[in-house]
Order: structure tokens, then sequence, then C-alpha cells
């Protein structure tokens, strides 16, 4: 009788690599925090904390939930596709979107301060997109 661990295991992304398991990953956090934008406004406020709270509305949240869980499903892709070049492709864009999003809030906008519910999109955006890009022809055969 197989384990727990050993079950578990069955369901990771078989290809080379740990970019398609840290894909699987982003997209579960994903989940997680489209779940939290449905449910509550709490902590999509300490996001864009350079606003009044109050500015920060239900239907907004519930938009950033839906680009959210759009995201999920294309990098949950990639991490069982990683080889797929549209997919692939897919996958990297919306970490560029993502990094544009927060950058711009940040930078030009001035909705969101540095603080860590902002750094931790950031810094997963730029990580993975500079991975991808990296890694591109090691995932990617022409």
């Amino acid at each position: 009788m197989a384990t727990q661990s050993q079950v578990l295991l069955e369901y990771l992304p078989k290809s080379e690599g740990l970019l398609p398991k840290w894909q699987l990953v982003i997209a579960t956090i994903a989940v997680f925090n489209t779940i939290q934008n449905f449910t509550t406004l709490k902590l999509t406020r300490r996001l864009y904390a350079g606003v009044p709270s109050t500015s920060i509305t239900a239907l907004q949240a519930r938009t950033f939930a839906v680009w959210t869980l759009t995201s999920a499903v294309i990098r949950g892709y990639a991490a069982y596709n990683i080889n797929n070049k549209t997919i692939y492709d897919m996958a990297l864009l919306t970490y560029l979107i993502a990094f544009g999003h927060f950058t711009s809030e940040i930078c030009f906008f001035r909705t969101a301060k540095i603080n860590l519910p902002v750094l931790s999109p950031v810094v997963v955006s730029t990580a993975s997109l500079i991975w991808m890009l990296r890694q591109y022809d090691f995932y990617v055969t022409p």
C-alpha cells in the first residue's frame, strides 16, 4: 500500500527540473489568493496601502480574484505541459503582466507601498520571469 507522500508525489509534474514544480506551487498559492479575494477585502487593502482603504471595493477584489484564478490556471497547466511552447509562453507572460502591474502600482500610480504584501508578488513575478527566460531553451524545443 502506498504511503500518503507516495500518493502525493504521483500528482507532481513529471518533467525534468524544478521549474514545473515551481509553477504548480505558485498556481496553488494563487488559488488560495483567489479565494481570499472573493471572501474578504482585508489582505487586498494591505496590498494597495497607498490609497484609502474605502477605495478598495468588493468589485475590485473580485476582478483581481478572476485575474489571479486565470493566471493560476495557466501556470498550473504549464506545470504539466512545460515543454509546450504556447503554454510556456503564456505562463511567462502571466509573470510579465504581474510584474508590470505591481511595478506600475508602486512606481507610477502609487496605490501600493513597498511592504511585505506587495513585495511577495513582485519577488515571485521577477524571479519566475528571469527563471523562465533563462531556462527557455531547456524546456521549449524549436
